[in-house]
């Protein structure tokens, strides 16, 4: 097993990094399944991160109890913005989680007594362990899983599909919005508190626009039709910077490159069911 031993020891971090990333898309995936487009997911993660990292370093605080933390606080930050910001709609409401997401980085950079201010907090302790990240994506596809199938996951595709719709079929929409923005919140505040406990630092420049984009274009590459599409968008969108060092200056260019064929080519995503089911059945093959 030397073998696996090297490549661990080289290439943890990386792996873990999956699944912190496919926590982030999923967490975006459940905003964009209620018809909201969502800016706020890195901001949301940012919280968790320090909030997880503070009760570590200062308290203390058993990791069980740090995660829960780091879940409950984009939650609860979540659920206080979201009473305002929710009655917008499309680009109004990107808009305002994204100045949302701009006030919490300026924030975490100013608050340097707490914060670390743009020195971040450095030496965190490394608890973060493959099976906690692995653990925690399972719970979360299930509970999504189990929430798509359920009343609350029709109401959502009735919000997203037609809103005024809903609402006159009594769907609750304020409320359901809610639900999914604050569920949302946790799920990054999760992968922001894992993710803290492994890479032994943070800073308030990890949570800004770029990451915001990224956790963005990973749902959207993957496909939103479905749990698999986020997983496989947050996969690729890791490993393809690694998988391209050998273009050097030039790996962002390719990066790009690649992921504007995708998006003009496969306008649903890498994972549509409904395209699969339909080239299968052109070849009279049973999908």
């Amino acid at each position: 097993m030397d073998w696996f031993n090297n490549f661990w020891s080289i290439y943890s971090n990386l792996v873990l990094s999956l699944g912190t990333n496919a926590l982030l898309a999923l967490s975006i995936y459940l905003t964009l399944a209620c018809g909201m487009l969502s800016i706020a997911n890195a901001a949301f993660m940012g919280i968790g991160a320090y909030t997880s990292a503070l009760l570590t370093m200062n308290y203390g605080a058993p990791f069980p109890a740090v995660l829960a933390a780091g879940m409950a606080a984009p939650a609860l930050m979540a659920f206080i913005i979201g009473k305002p910001t929710l009655r917008l709609s499309g680009v109004y409401l990107a808009m305002a989680t994204l100045a949302f997401g701009e006030v919490v980085r300026i924030a975490l950079l100013n608050a340097e007594s707490i914060t670390g201010g743009a020195l971040g907090l450095n030496g965190i302790p490394q608890l973060t362990q493959w099976w906690h990240v692995a653990l925690a994506l399972v719970l979360t596809l299930a509970l999504l899983w189990r929430l798509r199938r359920s009343r609350v996951g029709r109401a959502f595709e009735s919000i997203k599909e037609d809103e005024t719709a809903a609402g006159l079929m009594g769907i609750d929409v304020g409320a359901y919005k809610m639900l999914a923005f604050v569920l949302g919140a946790a799920i990054a505040g999760l992968a922001g508190a894992l993710n803290a406990h492994l890479t032994f630092f943070i800073g308030p420049g990890e949570y800004g626009f770029d990451r915001a984009v990224d956790i963005l274009t990973m749902a959207i590459l993957g496909g939103i039709s479905n749990l698999t599409g986020p997983v496989i968008g947050a996969v690729i969108l890791t490993l393809l910077p690694e998988l391209l060092r050998a273009f050097k200056d030039f790996r962002g260019v390719v990066n790009g490159f690649i992921l504007v064929l995708i998006v003009l080519f496969l306008p649903k995503g890498i994972w549509d069911p409904a395209r699969f089911r339909q080239w299968f059945g052109k070849r009279g093959w049973r999908a």
